[in-house]
């Protein structure tokens, strides 16, 4: 059908047009993993960018390596912090390369700049408490062979990294049938509460003393150097040289003891990554405070500027959902054949895991971006929101096709044939006698989409879409419950606003016959 095609087509246009962002383009964008220490280096690239002269903007909690590198190869970033043994051992592990001379060869083949280390390294260790390790006797990695009953988790990137887990058993030889993923934010407290025995930890981590934990002697040298470098966009040089200068000032500025010492300052006394790196800036460079990242926030600031990112990313992604799914449920209720293939078809896409489809979607969207490098002044790339609000669309079609092809089957067909029998075109008879009759119906389907959407959309903030996940993520790796609550408790709300206002709306919309009817 012409009209259907014709909304379909649109729906791109429709999503650049409403994902428009005021304000002057960012110039320059630096990133940082899901850890402290990842944030911290984040905020102050983003800083000495910013004293460069440039706009610069900090995608916060971006993800674990992989995404965060193929931003960086898709231009949807410029540069971020990692290290050394992670390149060499995860990056470029099919590229056969042994040491950072070669890794830097390489990556310069792909348009990547690597800078010198910027004085610490950050590698892995396994921990356990302390009262664990001296029960038991175990103060190497080794050691662990002779307690195969011991519960091991490692964070989700350790376990499947070619340094992490794999190579780890097979190199020490253990047999522990025990063995799960877990956020390595959410692995000290499970040590702490006896949930788990043997963590994966990273030396330079404050909550190791926080916790009482002991780190075991990798006595067969297992994990490599991680030596933090900045790895940058090569085309940054030739856009802002000035940047590029500007961070390469942190090759060898920061020690081990420096880095402790910050990570503490933020998980152990409540300072805020900004405050951190600017501190550290100033007394290193004697750079002049970025009054934008130093700016205390309050609650109230944190909770609006979510509640805007979340709105944006619900309402966009179920407006077109709306605009796409009604149509498609009218057409496939057309022919029975047709209509179960497209609800096996939406249903299919309900039942691929929500992280995986935001991961799915951000490679097709750097390369649209890349094709069309207009795009990125829409805000399209294949991080933030757009990502988030094709994910969320295509969440939303599954419940509103349903209850549309459901609602008007459920029209009786003596209504239809008396319509018909009076004379009413096929259109009149859709927008006088079947709509209106499978209008409760749809609505609900609507208000399922939209609810979906409040819950899903916390996720966004994994690729750096904002909104109610950025406190929920930042809350659970500092262990702030107040920041989690500050994220979940007005997700919830909204929930609830919304089922209220669909009471409302469905009483504007549904004829007052089929309200009482129901009542009845």
């Amino acid at each position: 059908m012409k009209w259907l095609r014709c909304i379909v087509v649109s729906l791109p246009v429709l999503l650049l047009g409403l994902l428009v962002r005021g304000g002057p383009a960012t110039q320059v964008t630096a990133a940082s993993k899901t850890f402290t220490e990842s944030v911290i280096l984040g905020e102050m690239l983003t800083q000495l960018a910013r004293s460069a002269g440039v706009v610069a903007t900090h995608k916060v909690q971006l993800g674990g390596t992989r995404v965060v590198f193929n931003a960086l190869l898709s231009g949807d970033i410029d540069m971020y912090v990692d290290y050394t043994g992670t390149i060499i051992q995860e990056i470029l592990a099919d590229r056969g390369v042994h040491d950072m001379t070669e890794a830097a060869r390489v990556l310069d083949t792909m348009g990547v700049r690597v800078s010198k280390p910027l004085g610490f390294n950050n590698t892995y260790a396994l921990g356990m408490t302390q009262e664990k390790a001296k029960s038991l006797g175990i103060t190497r990695v080794s050691d662990l062979r002779l307690h195969p009953e011991l519960r091991m988790a490692f964070s989700n990137e350790f376990m499947d990294r070619g340094d992490g887990w794999p190579s780890l058993k097979k190199q020490y030889g253990f047999t522990n049938a025990d063995v799960r993923g877990i956020d390595h934010e959410l692995a000290y407290p499970a040590l702490q509460s006896g949930a788990i025995d043997v963590t994966d930890l990273y030396t330079t981590d404050a909550k190791i003393l926080k916790y009482h934990l002991v780190l075991l002697d990798d006595d067969l040298q297992h994990f490599p150097r991680y030596n933090a470098v900045i790895l940058y966009r090569a085309d940054l040089a030739e856009r802002a040289p000035n940047v590029v200068k500007s961070i390469l000032r942190l090759e060898g500025a920061i020690d081990e003891d420096t880095m402790i010492h910050l990570n503490a300052d933020v998980e152990l006394n409540g300072e805020t990554e900004a405050v951190a790196a600017a501190d550290f800036l100033t007394k290193r460079f004697h750079l002049k405070k970025d009054a934008k990242a130093t700016a205390a926030a309050t609650y109230t600031d944190v909770v609006l500027q979510a509640t805007r990112e979340h709105l944006r990313l619900v309402i966009v992604s179920l407006l077109a959902a709306v605009l796409v799914g009604v149509p498609l449920g009218l057409w496939a209720v057309s022919r029975p054949a047709r209509g179960q293939v497209v609800l096996g078809v939406v249903g299919i896409i309900q039942t691929i895991p929500s992280l995986a489809l935001l991961v799915m979607l951000m490679q097709p969207l750097s390369d649209l971006r890349g094709a069309f490098p207009w795009l990125a002044h829409l805000g399209i790339s294949g991080i933030g929101a757009a990502p988030a609000i094709v994910a969320l669309f295509l969440y939303s079609l599954l419940p509103i096709v349903r209850n549309t092809y459901t609602g008007l089957h459920s029209v009786p067909d003596q209504l239809r044939e008396s319509a018909e029998a009076i004379g009413l075109k096929p259109w009149a008879r859709l927008r006088l006698v079947e709509l209106p009759m499978a209008s409760r119906t749809i609505l609900a389907g609507i208000k399922t989409a939209a609810v979906i959407n409040i819950g899903f959309a916390t996720l966004g903030a994994l690729i750096g879409a904002g909104g109610y996940g950025q406190p929920i993520l930042t809350g659970i790796r500092l262990n702030d419950y107040g920041l989690i609550w500050l994220g979940a408790g007005p997700a919830a709300g909204l929930a609830i606003v919304t089922q209220v206002w669909f009471e409302v709306l469905e009483r504007l919309i549904v004829p007052r016959g089929l309200r009482l009817a129901r009542s009845s």
